[in-house]
């Protein structure tokens, strides 16, 4: 369906927070890509790959996307509760290529398939761009088009009307020429139920080396409608530090769609475990993500694994916090919310 067609209101993305039904990934497959293009072997990433996919799956089913070439290592490191579904696919991001499902009150579950180029075309997406309809194609769920070209971690949201995303993302004319803030919001607004955008810097100057070009995901992350969990940094000196600043004076600045001012809540990053050979590591602990009952949170080996996680356990009273080592994974960009994508429960709840 496109997006003329959606419609006016009903239709909303549930938090991460509410029940999901099942957790989406896509298996890292790809050698060339992380071997020469990230420095890392693809054995150690799948080792990665399966770790967090073994601990989501403590907590609620995971369906894993997995390219007919790859399936006997995935069946090798994916426990028999991890179903495998085979699609040919470019590469393992499933935040990103996968779709953001949202729901309607009279109508149920249906998803978004955001036009995907690889994150302004940094990479082969022949196969990905296509990635979300194929997946609502195989559930039998209604799969809405949109001309925006977007990402999952290009945005959070709330659920309760508030949608939080990085200007460096969406306005890079690698991904938007042309279209203004104004027609984002209207599009975020029919088809996620979205009542307020708040607009951050992200990463204009290109500081970190992300080829996401400074996705949310890595910046800030909801606990709560009101209260934010923002990455900071404790080198006070770096260049990434006056990213870190520039973002949060727009959080402390910007109020939610109810009108509340954010309670912020700092996780510090894993600056210890970067590999400064690296061309670039994901160091964020607030690149987590939100299972049932847990929280799956980015770990490194280091100490603050536990000052992070100590963190979220005060943020998600109730939540099991559960640390996932990530390293290898960590070289190509991303963490654990990266490479998840939630699909909810229906009838909602939670």
């Amino acid at each position: 369906m496109q997006q003329n067609e959606v419609q006016q209101s009903g239709w909303l993305m549930p938090a991460e927070w509410a029940k999901h039904a099942a957790t989406w990934m896509v298996w890292p497959h790809n050698q060339p890509l992380w071997e020469s293009g990230w420095g890392v072997k693809l054995p150690q990433v799948q080792e990665d790959f399966a770790r967090v996919a073994n601990a989501i799956a403590r907590f609620e089913p995971v369906k894993m996307v997995v390219d007919p070439s790859a399936l006997a290592r995935a069946r090798e490191l994916c426990g028999p509760n991890i179903e495998l579904l085979e699609l040919a696919v470019n590469d393992s991001w499933c935040r990103d290529s996968g779709p953001s499902f949202v729901c309607h009150p009279q109508l149920g579950l249906a998803g978004v398939s955001w036009r995907f180029n690889a994150w302004g075309g940094k990479s082969a997406h022949e196969l990905d761009e296509s990635l979300a309809r194929r997946v609502l194609n195989g559930l039998g769920l209604e799969c809405f088009g949109t001309p925006l070209s977007n990402e999952g971690g290009a945005i959070h949201v709330d659920g309760d009307g508030t949608l939080i995303t990085t200007e460096s993302v969406l306005l890079n004319p690698n991904r938007n020429p042309g279209m203004n803030k104004a027609e984002m919001e209207e599009i975020f607004s029919r088809l996620l139920g979205v009542k307020k955008t708040i607009w951050l810097p992200g990463d204009p100057d290109h500081v970190t080396g992300d080829m996401t070009d400074g996705h949310v995901d890595g910046v800030c992350a909801f606990a709560r409608p009101g209260a934010l969990l923002v990455d900071a940094t404790h080198d006070q000196a770096s260049v990434y530090a006056e990213v870190v600043r520039e973002n949060r004076r727009a959080l402390e600045l910007a109020s939610d769609a109810r009108g509340r001012q954010f309670e912020l809540l700092e996780l510090y990053e894993a600056s210890d475990a970067v590999d400064t050979e690296a061309e670039v590591f994901c160091a964020s602990y607030t690149n987590f993500y939100i299972a049932n009952g847990a929280v799956i949170m980015p770990a490194y080996g280091i100490a603050a694994d536990q000052e992070a996680a100590e963190v979220l356990r005060l943020a998600f009273p109730g939540r099991e916090i559960v640390p996932v080592q990530i390293n290898h994974l960590a070289h190509g960009g991303g963490g654990v919310h990266c490479i998840t994508q939630q699909q909810p429960a229906w009838p909602l709840k939670g």
